[in-house]
């Protein structure tokens, strides 16, 4: 057995493969092992994939630069051939995929070997990863928390110590949340780095990429490397990438101009335990050169959210629309969560006009969010205003579950919108991730750094945010406040 499997990030897995000090089969098995010892406590693997995974071994792997490292893929939005895509969702689950997405294929090119698929929120609507359907995942670091979402089963996979890379999607946070609250390093790419195709155009309007997570900085850029690009048809095609996101990372970024702010943009208190890693991570970047100035981009907090929620609110009802379609069945509430049922309800409620008003606004607050940048490098906030909550904190309660399923039964859509439901719930939501949906919009990179940690040794990540197309600039910085403060050794008490 292969007994310290978990020491190493991908590419120091996938040298001691190349130099033959351990074969590929012997570090997947570790891999399973890990996993059936691990999983029954978080919950994070919903769907194995072992017998798949030592199949494509058998029959050998590209010579890509992580040939035989063990990966595990969300279960949402990437395809896998042969494979059901879950989405969280009961009817979903058993749905088998015909084909790879592009993303999927480019994983496995770099020699990446898919050994199952994590757990993910129904439609990957929540910050926390709780679906009716698999259950809820926990935090490794403390199991009555929530892991964050909804990339929540790859971040808890990944500190874990089951694989060192996992897979994620990013449309409101959705890799930078669970990142933070697991303390592993989180990117979500520049909008169009990574391809979405062939089975969608665009995931929630554009604002929604994917890409992994992982223990080390290192290791995302090396994956960038080896998947960016537009695959075809896409609708957000960038200019080809010059260089090497993984040389970045070993590149000094130089003195950076980087603002900083922990005033929240979408809510309205900080926790004092997160507002102290941030003041320290600020006087670190002090410390290493870099030119500090508190400021961040002017967002209006209740417009911005509503025309957000609204957005978020049409995509929900077409994903719920489009189920219930591809299964022959009428929409009924039992086939969904409360949550995402609940969103899709206002999705019905708001107008076609609501829908573009909505995204008009967006795309102005985008404009001048981006405009901030042209000053500066970086901008730094947290990721959470709070700790990882309680398991089942944030979950509509039971009288609100069955408020909805009777109004799922009438077409209560415009009833809920009349009652302000919406800006409740854009309210509530928007207070434990105050910073991330807003570069969702912009379609910024952004990134989270395990840097903190709070007096019970929960980790709190901050946020980097770079120019629109500049990852390189964060994985620069990122590599230095790795080794300025590293976090490899930390590990959850598993």
């Amino acid at each position: 057995m292969f007994m310290d499997y978990a020491e190493h990030d991908g590419l120091a897995l996938a040298d001691l493969i190349r130099r033959r000090e351990v074969s590929a089969s012997e570090v997947l098995e570790a891999a399973v092992a890990r996993i059936e010892a691990v999983n029954p406590q978080i919950n994070a693997v919903i769907r194995p994939l072992f017998d798949r995974a030592r199949q494509k071994i058998g029959k050998g792997l590209p010579e890509g630069p992580f040939s035989g490292v063990p990966f595990l893929i969300k279960d949402l939005l990437a395809q896998i051939d042969g494979v059901p895509t879950g989405n969280g969702n009961r009817l979903w689950a058993t749905r088998v995929a015909h084909g790879n997405s592009e993303l999927v294929s480019r994983w496995e090119r770099a020699g990446l070997v898919i050994a199952g698929r994590t757990n993910t929120p129904e439609f990957g609507l929540t910050p926390y990863t709780e679906p009716e359907a698999n259950g809820p995942t926990r935090n490794p670091w403390d199991r009555t928390r929530t892991p964050g979402g909804s990339s929540g089963g790859s971040a808890a996979a990944v500190a874990a110590g089951m694989v060192p890379i996992a897979s994620g999607g990013d449309g409101g946070g959705s890799i930078r949340i669970p990142a933070s609250a697991c303390g592993v390093f989180g990117m979500k790419p520049t909008r169009g780095r990574t391809p979405a195709g062939p089975f969608i155009g665009e995931a929630w309007s554009g604002f929604a990429g994917e890409h992994v997570l992982t223990r080390s900085v290192r290791d995302s850029a090396a994956v960038l490397d080896a998947t960016h690009g537009a695959d075809r048809g896409s609708p957000h095609p960038l200019p080809p990438h010059e260089g090497s996101f993984l040389a970045a990372v070993h590149r000094a970024p130089g003195r950076l101009r980087i603002a900083v702010s922990r005033q929240p943009m979408l809510g309205k208190a900080v926790a004092p335990e997160v507002a102290a890693a941030f003041d320290t991570t600020v006087k670190l970047l002090a410390e290493l050169g870099h030119e500090v100035i508190e400021a961040a981009p002017p967002v209006e907090r209740e417009a911005f959210s509503m025309a957000f929620l609204t957005a978020l609110a049409g995509e929900l009802r077409a994903d719920i629309d489009f189920t219930a379609k591809t299964f022959g069945v009428k929409i009924r509430p039992g086939d969904y969560d409360a949550s995402s049922f609940g969103m899709g309800l206002l999705g019905e409620g708001f107008t076609a006009a609501d829908l573009v008003t909505a995204h008009r606004y967006l795309t102005l607050s985008a404009r001048s969010i981006l405009g901030f940048f042209e000053e500066i490098d970086v901008l730094m906030t947290p990721v959470l205003s709070t700790l990882p909550v309680k398991i089942g904190a944030l979950q509509p309660s039971a009288v609100e579950k069955k408020l909805l399923t009777v109004l799922g039964y009438v077409g209560g859509g415009r009833l809920l919108k009349k009652l302000g439901i919406a800006e409740q719930l854009a309210a509530q939501t928007f207070e434990f991730i105050p910073w991330t949906p807003v570069f969702n919009v912009t379609g910024q990179p952004a990134m989270s750094v395990p840097i903190g940690w709070s007096t019970e040794g929960m980790p709190i990540g901050m946020q980097f945010v770079g120019r629109f197309a500049d990852e390189d600039t964060l994985f620069s910085l990122a590599g230095q406040l790795e080794q300025a403060r590293p976090w490899k050794d930390r590990r959850p008490p598993l």
